[in-house]
């Protein structure tokens, strides 16, 4: 998909903190808590509620009345007559809100467009479903966020057996993927630098977690939460997750919780709301692809592959490159891949060290590129991401500074 008029504003994102799960976010319900920080972004961007004519909510996470989804988000935002689809495509779900925001601005079905992303993996639901052919009427049951992580019903592994079977065919041994996960770290702390002067571009900060009631303040939050500290050392005690596997807690990412948001609009829009006008961004391109049964990290290839086409550029013409990364494996195999050196990524950390709450995650890292490319003066930037279902995702964007 290649979008032809379809701009961020610069400055017109946001992201909270992340929160380890069943850590401080664990008692906020991601609807409402999304929608608080939305439009505390909204005010603090100075951007009037009457431009926005489309928006959307990406949720993964079944939660307490999110029948009503996106309409119940904007209305708590103030955006009582924006109608607002509910898109959910795993942890594909931050691309796709972003890809649909820019088909929606480019085929003027809206002007001014809000996609927002929340979910929460702690405290996730226990769901049951009627058993007509149970014995004695009993249910089936299933708990939504690690019955999910543990069984693939097409591939039938667990999602960590998706990483080992690209470890075992591509040669990817236990030793890259500790030196990788180490150098993500060392990478985050570069957004933790000048007082977190990188996460203060656009990350809302500080926030109060108040208690139900809201009266008693029980958490505030200015960064993300849960972090887990990472040595060469440390590394090497951690044994592997499957046994006689390579991947270890370590080369992996945590559940967490938190939310994220965005603004597309015309060219000419995004000019009047951004908050620096020397600076655009164009969103170019998106792909999807697909690959084998139980070999998601793969699927980062060939949604790369496409999205450049898309684009009309090559891997040569990428100055900046963010991506989720579950599993160190991820990176190591799109290195491979396409001759991309590892330092050139995700070069102020990513999901591997900054936890995954599922619809958040990819709108965070689009985020990141386009602060990373701000600061570079300008560039192509790539992103891209692996999803339940041996999917992925990829954008390309372009920002422009003069």
């Amino acid at each position: 998909m290649q979008f032809q008029d379809a701009f961020i504003p610069y400055g017109c994102y946001w992201s909270t903190p992340f929160s380890k799960w069943q850590m401080s976010f664990q008692t906020l319900q991601p609807i409402p808590f999304a929608a608080e920080i939305a439009k505390r972004a909204l005010e603090e961007r100075s951007v009037p509620l009457d431009v926005f004519d489309g928006a959307c909510l990406g949720l993964t996470i079944p939660s307490h009345s999110c029948f009503y989804g996106g309409p119940w988000l904007t209305g708590l935002i103030g955006l009582k007559d924006v109608p607002a689809p509910m898109l959910s495509q795993a942890c594909a779900t931050g691309v796709r809100c972003i890809a649909y925001a820019a088909q929606e601005v480019t085929s003027k079905s809206a002007g001014v467009f809000l996609a927002v992303t929340a979910d929460k993996c702690s405290n996730g639901p226990h769901l049951v479903y009627p058993n007509p052919e149970g014995q004695g009427g009993t249910l089936d049951a299933e708990d939504w966020v690690l019955d999910n992580f543990g069984f693939d019903p097409i591939g039938r592994k667990a999602m960590i057996q998706t990483a080992e079977n690209v470890a075992k065919e591509h040669g990817i041994e236990r030793s890259i993927q500790d030196e990788v996960a180490l150098m993500r770290y060392e990478q985050y702390k570069n957004a933790l630098k000048d007082d977190r002067a990188f996460q203060k571009r656009y990350m809302i900060q500080p926030i109060e977690v108040k208690d139900q009631r809201g009266r008693k303040v029980l958490a505030t939050l200015s960064t993300d939460e849960g972090i887990f500290p990472t040595t060469t050392a440390g590394l090497a005690k951690l044994r592997p997750v499957v046994e006689g596997g390579t991947v270890t807690f370590g080369t992996q990412t945590f559940p967490a919780d938190g939310n994220a948001g965005l603004v597309v609009a015309t060219r000419e829009k995004a000019k009047q709301l951004s908050r620096d006008p020397k600076v655009e961004i164009q969103v170019v391109a998106h792909a999807q692809a697909r690959v084998k049964p139980a070999f998601m990290p793969m699927a980062n290839g060939p949604a790369v592959k496409l999205v450049l086409e898309r684009a009309g550029i090559g891997v040569g013409d990428i100055k900046a490159m963010t991506s989720h990364t579950p599993f160190a494996v991820n990176d190591i195999f799109l290195s491979k891949e396409y001759g991309i050196d590892l330092k050139d990524m995700n070069r102020y950390g990513c999901s591997l060290i900054w936890g995954h709450p599922q619809g958040p995650t990819g709108m965070r890292g689009i985020i990141e590129l386009i602060e990373e490319l701000t600061i570079l003066g300008g560039g192509w930037g790539l992103f891209t991401g692996c999803a339940a279902g041996d999917s992925s995702a990829a954008m390309v964007i372009k920002v422009d500074v003069s």
